[in-house]
């Protein structure tokens, strides 16, 4: 069964950085399409960021620049660069698996914990 596994997350001052890795076992990521979400208290979760099986990524508009999303097949891993980073971005970000950036996940991985805190 397909499953993505995320971390990088931690405590960060505004304006610091952080790189988030979202990690895939029982499929090739190569063949998939890697979307970035997350979700703060009292909000639903939204799309940060996703990226193509052939590398193209999309970004929300909210953090457009300041993050960059990227993917290294031979790991299985896609990365998620976060940078110029704003309380707002504080919030459980999760990654998810599918055909198509626009598809219904395959998968989700349990999330990662990223604060921003000054």
């Amino acid at each position: 069964q397909l499953q993505l596994v995320e971390s990088g997350g931690g405590v960060v001052q505004p304006g610091g950085s952080l790189r988030l890795s979202c990690t895939t076992s029982g499929v090739t990521l190569e063949y998939y399409a890697i979307g970035w979400f997350r979700q703060a208290p009292g909000k639903e979760r939204e799309g940060v960021s996703c990226i193509t099986s052939d590398g193209t990524p999309s970004y929300e508009d909210s953090v457009k620049g300041r993050f960059t999303i990227s993917r290294d097949n031979a790991k299985n891993t896609v990365y998620l660069e976060m940078n110029s980073l704003k309380v707002e971005d504080t919030a459980v970000y999760y990654c998810a698996a599918s055909h198509f950036c626009d598809a219904v996940a395959l998968g989700w991985g349990q999330g990662t914990q990223v604060t921003v805190s000054s």
